[in-house]
């Protein structure tokens, strides 16, 4: 590593750009050994791993932390000529306070034991729910909560104005977003939301979903949802798809960028709908823009905007009528006989059948957000003491009955042990997936007004173009890194605040039609 302790302080805005630049490509390390882990490691590896892990965590700590980055930052935040938002230097400084200001406030010991508890955590995690044994995974959960718990009390948050434990990990992954604030969005959406599903359910006859059920070869889902998703604009020499017990977007900068999946013989729409959600998580990667890279002005604006465009390529995209008049006579001479018997409306019309179901991943676009809203009520009971890790399965079940009406069965691998994520500690991340949903249908809106109307994409779609959409989202998204806060970009991108309204413009345009509504 550059030693910046010999570059002079009267020029501090360089000295803080290649130490930062450092701490990112540390970090970008543990990013590479953490996705290994998921999909490489030998079983074996394992608790060698950890001990990585814990160390690089350890040292991007003391990098992150170093006082020289306090000094820097002050100085700089004094200039007016660096410290304007309007340039890409403030975009960092603003950034780099936000990030600097909250690991300061962690004691190392804290740091070193998250890593180690997560790193042994996610292994459990997944012998668990390939056992269907949550009490394998109980304690790791509870020692994770905890942990949670006193991140929080190091951050703090705003006891006085009626905040909770919860917004102090939330605001880690969405500046600013607080309990309160996701529940206001909640509340009205879980009721419009309610009100269309409980009127498609009310039809006598519902979309067939045969389609959903065909057995087909897993090594032909791998090579056909790898071709979908180079299609629409993955740079498979800059980018990487393998399997994973759970799916997700990895890597270490916009050249780099590890994508996984998962597979089931008799749910290719499981398959096609994980694969086309990384991707876009992957295309928002590898568009970011390379001269900003190492910097936040190179980074994602929040997990909300990085799950926009996910959930985009996945619904507005993957599940339109449009892509499935491309995608069907490729994907009949992909497999031959087994999918030659179904048309291009069946493959449609499977893709979107509405069934309140138990697992988040393989939901409808109209129930999925129910799920989101589950984990968040349970997450927040979990940080504050409502509700124990021991507790959680009975808990988890009753949420889904009382707000999806279905039962857990099978066990809690059905249930509880479904999600990677809080073997992670990653608490508060859950609902930037909704905030993800409406944002995507806000900016799709957008996109079709700029790119010459519904009716200009979807042949655009029909004709295997993507590269029209991707282009558009490359510049009003993508090479913006940072520059905005989530719901100023949207204000940015699309002349609104953030609504519900394109969101169930969407789901109702496209779902009663197929419900004969």
């Amino acid at each position: 590593m550059a030693d910046t302790s010999s570059k002079p302080f009267s020029d501090p805005y360089p000295s803080l750009l290649t130490h930062q630049r450092e701490v990112s490509l540390l970090s970008s390390t543990g990013a590479l050994l953490g996705w290994d882990q998921e999909t490489m490691l030998p079983p074996g590896g394992h608790a060698f791993r950890t001990d990585q892990l814990a160390q690089l965590a350890r040292l991007t700590h003391e990098m992150a932390t170093d006082p020289r980055v306090g000094d820097w930052l002050a100085a700089c935040e004094a200039d007016a000529g660096l410290s304007d938002v309007g340039l890409d230097s403030g975009v960092n400084l603003r950034a780099w306070r936000h990030a600097y200001d909250r690991a300061t406030k962690l004691p190392a010991e804290l740091v070193v034991a998250f890593s180690e508890a997560t790193s042994q955590a996610k292994t459990h995690w997944a012998e668990a729910r390939r056992e269907n044994d949550y009490d394998r995974f109980a304690p790791w959960l509870d020692r994770i909560v905890s942990l949670c718990r006193e991140q929080a009390a190091c951050y703090g948050w705003d006891r006085a104005g009626g905040g909770e434990a919860w917004d102090a990990l939330a605001e880690g992954y969405e500046p600013g977003l607080t309990a309160a604030a996701v529940e206001r969005v909640f509340t009205p959406l879980r009721g419009r939301l309610v009100a269309l599903i409980d009127r498609l359910m009310g039809v006598s006859q519902a979309p067939d979903d045969a389609f959903n059920k065909l057995e087909l070869p897993v090594d032909q889902q791998q090579s056909f949802v790898r071709s979908v998703s180079q299609a629409v604009g993955f740079d498979f020499n800059r980018g990487r798809l393998d399997v994973s017990a759970h799916p997700f977007c990895s890597g270490t900068h916009y050249a780099d960028v590890r994508l996984t999946t998962r597979f089931h013989r008799d749910n290719f729409n499981d398959a096609l709908g994980s694969t086309l959600h990384e991707t876009g998580h992957g295309l928002y990667e590898q568009g970011l823009p390379p001269e900003h890279v190492g910097t936040p002005r190179g980074q994602a604006a929040g997990l909300s905007i990085h799950e926009s465009q996910s959930r985009l390529w996945e619904n507005q995209v993957g599940r339109s009528r449009a892509f499935w008049t491309w995608c069907h006579p490729r994907l009949v001479q992909h497999f031959g006989g087994p999918a030659a018997g179904y048309s291009a409306d069946q493959m449609y019309a499977a893709a979107n059948r509405v069934s309140p179901s138990l697992i988040r991943v393989e939901a409808d676009e109209a129930t999925y957000n129910l799920h989101i809203m589950v984990r968040f009520e349970l997450e927040r009971a979990l940080m504050s003491g409502e509700l124990e890790a021991a507790d959680l399965p009975a808990a988890w079940n009753e949420k889904y009955r009382q707000t999806l009406g279905v039962e857990v069965v099978g066990g809690d691998a059905q249930g509880c042990l479904q999600d990677i994520h809080w073997s992670m500690g990653a608490i508060g991340y859950f609902p930037t997936y909704t905030m993800g949903s409406l944002y995507s249908a806000q900016f799709f809106e957008a996109a079709r007004a700029a790119l010459g109307g519904a009716d200009a994409l979807d042949q655009q779609f029909a004709a295997g173009r993507f590269g029209p959409l991707l282009g558009w989202l490359g510049e009003q998204i993508h090479t913006k890194g940072q520059t905005h806060y989530a719901a100023d970009l949207c204000e940015a991108v699309t002349g609104n605040p953030l609504s519900a309204d394109p969101l169930l413009r969407h789901l109702e345009a496209k779902l009663l039609p197929l419900y004969g509504l």
